[in-house]
Parts: C-alpha cells; sequence; structure tokens
C-alpha cells in the first residue's frame, strides 16, 4: 500500500487552498475588522422597520404635528428605540414634515449614521411625517 502518494496529494489541496485564501485576501483589499458603519445601518433600518409595520407606534408618530425633537419624542416609540438600540450605540431620533430636511441640530465629535423612514398615513388620518434616526457608535 502506497500513502506517500495519499499525502502528496493532500499537501498538494491544502496548498491550493492556501493560495486561493490568500488571493481572496488580496483581492478584497487586505485584512480588514467588521465595518461597524454597515451593521449601524442595520440596526437602525431595522428599527425603522420595527416602528412602521408596529400600529401602535405608527399611530402615536401620525398623531404630531410639526418637528418632534428627542427630548418630546413619543414615549411608547421612544422607548422602543432605546429598547432596540444595542449597547455601545447611542441613537436619538427626530420626527418632521415630509417638507423638511429634518437635520440634528447637536454637534458631535463622533461619526453619526442617519437613517430616515417616511411613515404614511393611515386611511382616516392623512398626516404623513418623516422618523429620522441619528446613531453614533
Amino acid at each position: 500500500m502506497n500513502n506517500k502518494g495519499w499525502i502528496r496529494i493532500a499537501e498538494a489541496f491544502v496548498s491550493v487552498l492556501i493560495v486561493i485564501g490568500a488571493a481572496i485576501v488580496v483581492i478584497k483589499g487586505g485584512i480588514q475588522g467588521d465595518d461597524i458603519s454597515e451593521k449601524i445601518y442595520d440596526v437602525e433600518m431595522s428599527i425603522s422597520r420595527e416602528i412602521r409595520l408596529n400600529e401602535s407606534l405608527r399611530s402615536e408618530i401620525l398623531g404630531t404635528s410639526g418637528t418632534i425633537d428627542w427630548n418630546d419624542f413619543p414615549s411608547q416609540t421612544k422607548n422602543k428605540i432605546i429598547d432596540e438600540t444595542p449597547r455601545g450605540l447611542e441613537c436619538i431620533a427626530k420626527i418632521c414634515p415630509p417638507e423638511s430636511i429634518c437635520l440634528l441640530e447637536e454637534e458631535s465629535e463622533k461619526n453619526i449614521y442617519a437613517h430616515s423612514t417616511l411613515i404614511f398615513s393611515t386611511l382616516t388620518n392623512y398626516n404623513p411625517r418623516i422618523i429620522k434616526l441619528f446613531c453614533n457608535y
């Protein structure tokens, strides 16, 4: 029984895997840590989706008028945003009419990631609103 042949085949196979792995790393631009911005945007989209699909949260937002800052935010929606925000991430939100720019008034030394969602009105109440999340890490 000749095991040397099988050992050489296994060595060649492992060598090819190493070369392919190195090529993939070089093509992708080197070894990098996790891209935190994608994770933050995923969190923001998830929170926005929860608010958009929850009827009581939608009604709470559609019941507002003008621009609503974080300090005056509707309590049920504010608690949902706080509960859904992972540890280490700070998120605040603002509710604005669709025709406004809806900017964050405060300055920050950190990178701020923003995500807007348009909350459409119900059949009985036409009052579309924008909820804009601002998160920083």
